[in-house]
């Protein structure tokens, strides 16, 4: 079929969508309606995006100049717009900065209210105080207008509105326009696929706000309704995709930059570094289609040691809780060093049950390696807990490295630690960490295999046994025997490699390990995402005191993953696959990555049938699907009758924290419809304020110029002065009189710029506290 083909079948599908939701939405509508047609805004069907968790591989650049260089900056094309477009939003910004500030107090903008250590934030009827809010009667001259003047108020309250509907006369002109919360309505699914549905936002809300147009071509707000049936967070408000619009110079600056042989990944990142930080820029990663310089790589050079030691000491006068050590030879040259900021060490207190510790990234290609200790947040996402350079892979340094490491996370230790096949590593541990579980990563010994069994004849054969050993075998006595099996059978008696790993077994065979809890650090998946932690960051060509300089936005880019996540599993929710009320019991408190875990293991019942029972205690499993393979297996279950506990020999439940399918059939069959407590890991809730998400980020001092100090301290000052004043009105309406001359002396004009204070004071009301200490 030709190109020209197959553009017009695609037209001709295209038609018939619009003219199928034409239909639908007018049967709905046409109860006391005359004339016109409604319209369907396709923009802001969304409220995110539907991956908004992918995580793009490609490389950060890095920046032209070293540390603490504070020279001009070079020409380069379009500079001058750019120049232009930042003082003015500078300009503006301190206002409305102001504005947000003293608007805090205000109910509608009460951030959360505490209950024990579940975060509940602000829900239900809207604040009814401020400028913003819409009233019935309000005049405005366009649509556009009514839509800027709704979404500013959507914006502060936190919540995502769509155009929902819009009327026209015969003559094709506008005449009546609605405007929707974004989970009003119900979605239909536009497939079938329901043991993989997507999230939906969709909750049946009635918050709209509808306005129709007079003779004389003003616009008047007929209908005002406010009362949501959801919760909202105007700090996530920058994420929704009506708010995501990118200011004009960052969109200057991805055009000039961008170039076919750069990635989509640092097109973005150079945008975040023009914007001044993820804030500003108006967009997600997803949203950048063009490409931008090449990153910075690691390479070591003369004085190196010197300003890595002069940036930890400016970090840690930032904040006395960034935590840093070297380790230094006879002639006082760097050897080791290892660094935490403040949300690595907060961090811990939350995910350091387990952690990998890696060594492997540029082992080979560099003579001092970077080691990172990564644990698992709530979204099944990598997170950092301290990172270290090291001159040698000796046993002295690797102590040395984890006592500095324990040193900073206040002496405790993790439950469970997984590393290299080290001995040097190894020997550390059991001297530091003499009681905490110490396994090996398996995607890194199964890696070895081809190499271990090259030149031996069915080397094929013998893979294939050894994979199935060691992801198909549950029971320690089975694998034993059938160790010993494939030995026999395949004549491998005196292969020293396969004899040593038999021996040290209980360090990376899952069944010896699955009775501890692993928070789902399944080698090859997490092993694959540690290595590419600074993937991309990093770089033969760049020195020391630059890869500082890469690792924060390598960590700034995982914050902003994460933060994405919670919005997503914030604002969306994935619908039940059954009627069972412990599905609904997970759906509501599980971040959205591990409900799905959960909902799988609900959905794989279906394989499992009860083949017998002992006493109404012990229950025999079968499993027709292991790990999608059509293999057939039998489990046993344990069942309390009186704790309505239950315990598998495949110990899902113990090695990653879902319970599995096998004990969910021995539960409904014994009609408990809800999961007891022990089975709803405190780690994987959504509902959860930890503390570390407010403590301050650091991670963009490498944008933070002599100006951007100081406008930070003065972000500082307002808020202080904000607090004293805003219980007193005649006060505050002389602080704002005298913050409106300045500003409008600063523009050279006698009435400030609507727009671009409304702008800005839009951007600090999705996160007020940017800028401020967590104290």
């Amino acid at each position: 079929m030709s190109d020209s083909r197959v553009e017009e079948v695609q037209f001709s599908v295209l038609k018939l969508e619009v003219l199928l939701q034409v239909l639908q939405s007018k049967q709905q509508h046409s109860k006391g309606k005359r004339g016109g047609c409604v319209e369907f805004d396709p923009k802001d069907d969304n409220l995110m995006e539907e991956d908004i968790d992918a995580a793009p591989r490609a490389p950060i650049p890095g920046i032209g100049s070293t540390l603490g260089d504070s020279s001009a900056p070079k020409k380069t094309k379009g500079r001058g717009f750019r120049e232009e477009a930042a003082e003015a939003e500078h300009s503006a910004r301190l206002s409305a900065r102001f504005d947000s500030l003293v608007s805090h107090g205000d109910p509608g903008s009460e951030r959360y209210l505490l209950n024990d250590d579940v975060l509940v934030e602000s829900s239900g009827g809207c604040s009814t105080e401020g400028h913003n809010v819409p009233v019935v009667g309000m005049k405005f001259s366009s649509i556009e207008e009514i839509r800027g003047h709704y979404l500013a108020y959507a914006r502060s309250v936190g919540f995502p509105i769509r155009t929902r509907t819009t009327r026209k006369s015969a003559d094709g002109t506008i005449r009546s326009v609605t405007f929707v919360c974004c989970r009003e309505g119900s979605k239909k699914r536009k497939t079938q696929n329901v043991l993989h549905p997507k999230p939906m936002m969709q909750l049946g809300c009635e918050a709209r706000v509808t306005a129709s147009c007079d003779g004389d071509g003003v616009w008047r707000i007929s209908v005002v309704q406010l009362v949501h049936n959801h919760n909202f967070s105007h700090i996530k408000s920058r994420l929704y995709r009506c708010n995501r619009n990118s200011p004009a110079y960052v969109k200057k600056k991805i055009e000039v930059d961008a170039m076919p042989e750069t990635s989509l990944h640092k097109s973005f990142q150079s945008a975040i570094v023009q914007a001044g930080g993820y804030e500003q820029v108006g967009l997600l990663e997803n949203d950048c289609r063009n490409y931008v310089e090449e990153g910075r790589q690691l390479r070591f050079s003369a004085g190196d040691a010197m300003a890595i030691q002069s940036y930890f000491n400016r970090m840690q006068a930032k904040n006395n809780s960034f935590f840093f050590s070297s380790d230094l030879d006879e002639e006082s040259r760097l050897r080791n060093v290892f660094w935490a900021d403040n949300r690595c060490r907060q961090c811990y207190t939350y995910f350091g049950d387990v952690i990998t510790f890696d060594t492997t990234y540029l082992t080979n290609k560099y003579d001092m390696p970077l080691v990172s200790f990564v644990g698992v947040n709530h979204h099944g996402q990598s997170i950092l807990l301290g990172c270290g350079l090291i001159l040698q892979e000796d046993t002295d340094s690797f102590v040395w490295l984890f006592k500095t490491w324990l040193q900073c996370m206040d002496g405790i230790p993790p439950q469970g630690i997984i590393t290299d096949q080290n001995r040097a590593v190894e020997h550390a541990i059991s001297i530091v960490f003499p009681h905490t579980k110490h396994r090996w990563c398996l995607w890194h010994i199964l890696k070895k295999l081809p190499e271990k069994l090259g030149g031996m004849f069915a080397t094929t054969h013998i893979m294939a046994n050894i994979h199935e050993l060691v992801y198909d075998v549950h029971v320690i006595n089975e694998f034993e025997l059938r160790w010993k099996e494939m030995i026999e059978n395949m004549g491998l008696h005196d292969h020293t490699w396969l004899g040593d790993m038999y021996a040290a077994r209980a360090r990376w065979v899952p069944c010896f390990l699955q009775t501890s809890f692993w928070a789902g650090m399944s080698t090859t998946q997490r092993n694959e995402s540690i290595n590419a932690f600074f993937d991309g960051y990093v770089h033969a060509k760049t020195t020391l005191k630059q890869f500082v300089v890469q690792y924060e936005r390598a960590l700034r880019k995982k914050v902003e993953m994460e933060l994405q996540a919670d919005a997503s599993s914030f604002a969306k929710m994935i619908p039940c696959l059954t009627t069972y009320e412990m599905e609904k019991q997970v759906q509501e408190v599980y971040t959205l990555c591990k409900f799905k875990e959960f909902q799988t293991e609900l959905f794989g019942k279906v394989y499992c049938d009860i083949v017998s029972t002992v006493g109404g205690s012990v229950y025999e499993v079968e499993d027709v699907c292991i790990n999608g393979l059509d293999i057939k297996k039998s489990f046993q279950v344990l069942f309390d009758s009186r704790t309505r506990e239950v315990e598998c020999t495949c110990h899902l439940f113990e090695f990653r924290g879902t319970i599995c399918r096998h004990c969910i059939v021995v539960l409904i069959r014994n009609d408990v419809s809800f999961l007891p407590e022990k089975y709803i890991l405190h780690r994987w809730r959504r509902d959860v304020q930890r503390a570390y998400t407010r403590v301050k980020i650091d991670y963009d001092g490498w944008i933070c110029t002599v100006q951007q100090q100081r406008y930070n301290d003065l972000c500082k000052n307002f808020q202080v002065l904000a607090n004293i004043v805003v219980d007193d009105e005649e006060r505050t309406n002389e602080i704002m009189e005298w913050m409106e001359r300045e500003l409008a002396r600063k523009v050279g004009r006698t009435q400030i710029p609507t727009a671009a204070i409304e702008q800005v004071r839009e951007s600090t009301l999705a996160d007020p506290l940017h800028n401020l200490d967590p104290e």
